[in-house]
């Protein structure tokens, strides 16, 4: 039996977002704004997609930084702060699983891709700097997509670049949305559950689960 391509998630899937809440801090500003700015940039580009409309990821992050940092006690002018943080976002590293986890994959047979709501440099550079570039097939966009994911015509789009049908590729993502949206477009599915969180009982679930992006190989050679 053929081996499946893995897509990987970009954005919290392979970069540490984590590490997002020290920069607001850097800047004055309290940690956990990191992870509202995070969910307020997903918030705008899915109302923008649901409205037809296909928003630079970088566009809406930036708007909603300056959102959520108006009105802080910052240590330094707005623009400013907004470079920082922007910046902070393209230097990010990605998770302490991943370089194992792909190696793991690629020596086992499998070929591997990913799709992003962000900026394809942005990840080809995230890649690039874990050493891990060379172990991805495709880097992919949403921007050269119709829309955003979870909407089906991103997958469709990833599908048609990778020259592959959508049970023959497995997304692997850390966000329950971007499972839930890939599994309607008839693509096979592993959550990747850094945190051990309960996943939503809204939406379609996952064919499995993991906690490590090594546990991926034994798991997809058994099908």
């Amino acid at each position: 039996m053929a081996l499946p391509l893995v897509l990987f998630d970009v954005n919290g899937t392979l970069s540490d977002l984590g590490r997002m809440s020290q920069h607001f801090e850097e800047l004055g500003a309290p940690p956990q704004l990191a992870a509202l700015w995070f969910t307020s940039v997903l918030r705008d580009g899915f109302a923008l997609t649901a409205a037809g409309r296909n928003a630079p990821f970088g566009e809406i992050a930036e708007d909603a930084l300056r959102t959520v940092l108006t009105g802080q006690a910052l240590n330094r002018d707005i623009d400013d702060a907004l470079a920082h943080v922007m910046t902070s976002l393209q230097e990010l590293p990605v998770h302490p699983d991943v370089v194992e986890g792909f190696r793991a994959l690629t020596g086992r047979g499998f070929e591997l891709a990913a799709l992003t709501n962000g900026a394809a440099a942005t990840a080809e550079a995230l890649l690039e700097r874990a050493g891990a570039r060379d172990a991805v097939g495709a880097v992919l966009s949403v921007e050269d997509a119709p829309r955003w994911k979870p909407a089906q015509e991103s997958y469709a789009y990833a599908l048609r670049a990778v020259q592959r049908e959508a049970d023959d590729v497995v997304l692997v993502a850390v966000h329950p949305w971007d499972i839930d949206g890939a599994a309607r477009a008839g693509l096979r599915t592993v959550w990747l559950n850094r945190a051990g969180a309960p996943y939503p009982m809204v939406m379609t679930r996952p064919d499995h689960e993991v906690s490590t992006i090594a546990e991926l190989p034994d798991l997809l050679v058994r099908g």
